[in-house]
């Protein structure tokens, strides 16, 4: 009897050291302290007060980049944030190489934006986002590396502007647009120019084409009953009339 109740106590304290690891798990075993190998997903079993087991995560993860206050290359104040997905590659050297790894990458992200972003103009960081982003992918990657991290991408989510920049940049596009405006409108005037020549040339090289188009005008004139015709006469006609009155 006494050894049913002795029995009974062990063999419930050594049914404590099943685990159940899921798929997407990966678990970092310890035996007194040392490691002992990576325990892979299925029932496992861990020896009670002589193993220890931490559990890694191997899904993708995102990692909220806090906004950086950072000077682009012209020295323009800029304030940026960014999302960072990663995905552990190595359950080994993400528990041993480095303590807090989630935090770890949050740090190495920030450091590195506000370095790229120094690097960049401002109109490159403004245009052109994804090369930005893949040079602080690259370079956070390469620095993740021995720890067991593998770095997806980074995006950029907000870049903001000072109030008086924002002034400034919206003054310039409003120049651009009446640039272009005149630009067009000159060239509207060119093209008309050009075949109102055209049509001069063309009138005076035939004979009785101008009086023609004359005649097609005032037709056109007065198929509305509404509209008030005044003829202006050749000054050779007036004078003709003058004279045959003096007679």
């Amino acid at each position: 009897m006494v050894e049913l109740f002795i029995l009974v106590p062990v063999l419930v304290f050594l049914m404590t050291g099943f685990r159940v690891m899921n798929e997407y798990e990966r678990g970092v075993r310890f035996r007194l302290g040392k490691y002992g190998g990576i325990v892979e997903p299925g029932l496992r079993y861990i020896i009670p007060i002589i193993d220890t087991m931490q559990k890694v995560d191997m899904r993708v993860k995102a990692v909220d980049v806090p906004s950086q206050d950072a000077m682009t290359r012209e020295n323009v104040s800029v304030n940026v944030n960014a999302v960072l997905y990663y995905k552990i590659a190595d359950a080994k050297s993400v528990i041993l190489e480095v303590e807090n790894f989630s935090y770890a990458m949050s740090q190495v992200a920030q450091t590195t934006m506000r370095d790229i972003v120094g690097e960049t103009t401002l109109d490159k960081l403004l245009s052109n986002r994804e090369a930005v982003s893949s040079r602080i992918k690259e370079i956070v990657d390469k620095a993740s590396d021995p720890w067991g991290i593998k770095v997806n991408s980074v995006e950029l989510k907000d870049i903001l502007l000072p109030n008086e920049m924002k002034r400034m940049m919206a003054k310039e596009a409003e120049a651009e647009r009446e640039k272009r405006a005149v630009i067009i409108k000159a060239e509207g005037e060119t093209i008309a120019s050009t075949n109102l020549a055209k049509a001069a040339k063309t009138l005076s090289g035939a004979k009785g084409a101008l009086h023609l188009r004359t005649l097609q005008t005032l037709n056109d004139i007065s198929s509305d009953q509404s509209n008030t015709v005044v003829l202006g006469l050749p000054l050779e006609i007036l004078e003709s009339y003058g004279s045959s009155k003096k007679k």
